[in-house]
């Protein structure tokens, strides 16, 4: 358990995140492989009782380290000081439809809006994070190392998860139909947010996703921050800021990636 912190500068908002994340992901690990409750949230989206118990442990780092601050839970909701003017975005199991059936492709997510962010592998046991300013990785016995994206790998994650709010402007799909995309990159589909962690790791080269404005949201938010800080170009799929202008996302590793695929995405608008 995290001991409360008198200071809240960025290096310490770190690190309440990434113990936050650490204390999620634990949970995660340990309750791994068991049947587990499943609570329904409609349209075919359901939470595990490991997103529950992922999150309040969560919680209770930042409720230990950071009492007066807001925060917004996948699973909870909105608790914490309703006066604070800081607020957490929790996501405890990021990728739960891989995690219920047995798929280890999974984060748990931490993020201080504007601020710093973890996301924690739990099963490859590495926390990437950020202190708003610059983006690095931790794994336990080794020592914290940047983030440094590249398009070398030339694979870019496409999430194919409904709904398609854009559609029949854009949908994903047809941007792995286009020639061009073919031609210049091999597609995968992870649909969590280890995908924006890879992107900023130099794993991938970039990810796309269709949606509103996710710069607020639960999901994203965390993986948005370590991008930014990482020096990937981040915008909307309509090359617009993520700032609630933009819709959905695309995280390129640099800024001939994300114009290529803004080029593309563009041609099937």
């Amino acid at each position: 358990m995290i001991t409360s912190y008198a200071s809240t500068d960025q290096a310490h908002d770190a690190e309440v995140a990434i113990a936050g994340a650490r204390a999620g992901a634990e949970v995660v690990r340990s309750m791994y492989g068991r049947r587990l409750a499943r609570i329904d949230k409609g349209a075919g989206d359901f939470a595990t009782a490991a997103d529950v118990a992922a999150e309040e442990a969560i919680l209770d780092v930042l409720r230990t380290a950071r009492p007066g601050d807001a925060v917004l839970g996948e699973e909870g909701g909105r608790q914490g000081a309703p006066g604070g003017e800081r607020q957490w975005l929790v996501d405890p199991l990021c990728g739960t439809l891989n995690y219920a059936v047995g798929t280890m492709l999974v984060a748990v997510n931490v993020a201080l809006r504007d601020g710093a962010a973890a996301v924690a592998d739990p099963f490859g046991g590495e926390v990437f994070f950020t202190d708003g300013k610059t983006a690095r990785v931790r794994q336990d016995g080794a020592a914290d190392a940047p983030l440094t994206p590249t398009p070398a790998t030339r694979l870019v994650d496409v999430n194919l998860d409904p709904p398609f709010p854009s559609a029949p402007a854009f949908r994903a799909v047809d941007l792995l139909a286009h020639p061009e995309f073919a031609a210049r990159f091999r597609p995968r589909v992870v649909s969590t947010t280890l995908a924006l962690a890879w992107v900023a790791a130099g794993r991938r080269a970039a990810y796309v996703t269709d949606g509103g404005d996710l710069s607020g949201s639960v999901h994203f938010a965390a993986g948005i921050a370590l991008c930014r800080a990482a020096g990937c170009v981040v915008t909307g799929i309509d090359g617009a800021p993520l700032d609630g202008a933009g819709r959905g996302l695309v995280a390129a590793a640099d800024a001939e990636t994300h114009a290529l695929l803004m080029e593309m995405i563009s041609g099937r608008r």
